[in-house]
């Protein structure tokens, strides 16, 4: 199906603003590799409680592994992303010391992490919407919304304990969800497919138009996605594992991230936004 490259994508703003929402593991202390759960799977190749290091963790806190992840049984580890929660909890919350080094913070700081992932996801979300032109009437609500999850992340170590994250995101995501409607009124479709939630689990939506629409939290696994146009679609929390992204147009794609382009399938031709980027196992 031929795209209409007059409609790119909603205007955006200046998108700076996340650098330290990027994963920095040279300075973080392998703190995904130790705080979570892994559980043997297509994903994982051991099981790990929570607060235990995987057996791949190095005493410099780098993956032995980390080149060969996907054949080594991990796909699972190349997928997932803190946000940048790792380097903050590691350099700032806990100022530098380590979970080797300072024992007794150890279990205190696991906890922290997966809190702090969360805000940081969150700050990933409303810094895309905050740069979303046609968002503008809540530009005001937004860079509020912006600036207190920003300072929840400030917080120390013991006042996580004490945080609801879970009501922060639940007004986090009503905000988000008035910035999609905003934005994919503006895509040229008349009649905006509404997938919220749907089971689309192995999907035949090869070349499918679907601009502006809502696939929020849409069960896409192993669908067929190739050529399809998903410009001005919402893609928040949408399940891409495995699915054919060949040729598919994502460039203006609202609340894309990487680890969902890192689950999927794609190559050379897909088409992206410019704050993301080709996944290495990709073809050519």
């Amino acid at each position: 199906m031929p795209h209409d490259d007059r409609v790119p994508g909603p205007d955006r703003a200046d998108s700076s603003g996340r650098a330290g929402l990027r994963a920095d593991c040279g300075n973080c202390f392998g703190l995904c590799c130790v705080a979570l759960t892994l559980t043997r799977s297509a994903d994982f190749a051991i099981n790990k409680d929570a607060g235990k290091p995987c057996r791949n963790l190095q005493d410099d806190f780098r993956c032995g592994i980390h080149t060969r992840l996907r054949t080594e049984g991990f796909p699972g580890c190349t997928v997932y992303d803190c946000f940048g929660a790792g380097q903050k909890v590691s350099a700032e919350t806990f100022g530098g010391r380590d979970w080797r080094r300072a024992p007794d913070s150890a279990q205190q700081m696991f906890q922290v992490f997966p809190v702090m992932r969360q805000l940081h996801e969150l700050l990933w979300y409303l810094t895309e919407a905050a740069a979303l032109v046609p968002a503008r009437p809540l530009h005001g609500d937004i860079g509020r919304t912006l600036d207190a999850t920003e300072r929840l992340t400030r917080l120390d170590a013991d006042a996580f304990a004490d945080l609801d994250v879970s009501a922060h995101r639940d007004e986090v995501a009503v905000l988000l969800s008035r910035t999609s409607e905003l934005v994919r009124a503006t895509a040229p479709r008349k009649k905006k497919r509404n997938h919220r939630g749907a089971d689309l689990i192995g999907a035949r939506l090869k070349g499918a138009d679907l601009r502006g629409a809502d696939l929020r939290g849409a069960y896409l696994i192993a669908a067929d996605l190739t050529g399809a146009d998903l410009r001005l679609a919402d893609l928040i929390g949408a399940d891409f594992r495995d699915a054919e992204l060949s040729g598919a147009d994502l460039t203006g794609a609202l609340f894309l991230t990487q680890s969902q382009l890192n689950a999927a399938r794609g190559n050379a031709a897909t088409r992206l936004p410019p704050s993301l980027s080709r996944p290495e196992h990709w073809e050519s």
